[in-house]
């Protein structure tokens, strides 16, 4: 199970997130986003072993990919652009694609894609990224793919996202913030202990 903190900017947010039971923590590594961190920054943010660092990206080549990868020691590549196929296969680093679920999404779009699994999020216009808005969770129960449910999740309401979309985790950023970037520590720690018991995690 996944349970994730994007939008991780430094160590205490970093700390006090896999003390409270992430399993995930996000850098965002896309130069227009308020959450963006440069790969050396990155590096410097200590996990503990089993936490899996995740790198969001949008647009990147799949050398570049590969370079923060290895500076910033991540797990997983976050694609939010329209990276072509050598992203999908870079050595020892798996791939989740994110996708803003509208009115015309389709699973059926998605299959092609060599994903571990497909990152669900609300529609965010014109943006890149997440914009803290949630979906309809029940478009993402009938997913053939292993499926992470974002956008606009919190305490309040990931019992019910978990409930109605059964996904294989849950993401969380914008919600559980003080100030983009800035994790409100009692909204994160109450967020992970819902996500938990809703996931029996």
């Amino acid at each position: 199970m996944i349970l994730k903190i994007c939008g991780i900017t430094n160590q205490q947010d970093a700390d006090a997130a896999i003390g409270a039971g992430a399993t995930a923590i996000g850098f965002n590594f896309y130069p227009k986003s308020p959450r963006y961190l440069e790969p050396n920054s990155a590096a410097a943010i200590r996990t503990s072993p089993g936490v899996r660092r995740v790198g969001v990206f949008v647009n990147e080549s799949a050398a570049a990919l590969e370079s923060t990868a290895r500076l910033a020691r991540l797990d997983v590549a976050q694609l939010h652009g329209d990276e072509g196929e050598a992203a999908f296969s870079l050595p020892a680093l798996s791939v989740w694609k994110a996708v803003h679920v509208g009115p015309e999404f389709r699973f059926d779009f998605y299959q092609a894609f060599d994903a571990e699994a497909l990152l669900l999020d609300g529609p965010a216009a014109e943006m890149y990224g997440g914009a803290g808005r949630c979906f309809d969770w029940t478009l993402a129960a009938s997913s053939p793919r292993r499926i992470i449910v974002a956008g606009g999740l919190d305490a309040s309401n990931v019992g019910r996202a978990v409930e109605l979309a059964r996904p294989w985790g849950v993401d969380a950023c914008s919600k559980i913030e003080s100030t983009p970037g800035k994790k409100d520590h009692k909204k994160m720690i109450e967020f992970l202990q819902a996500a938990r018991m809703a996931l029996g995690a």
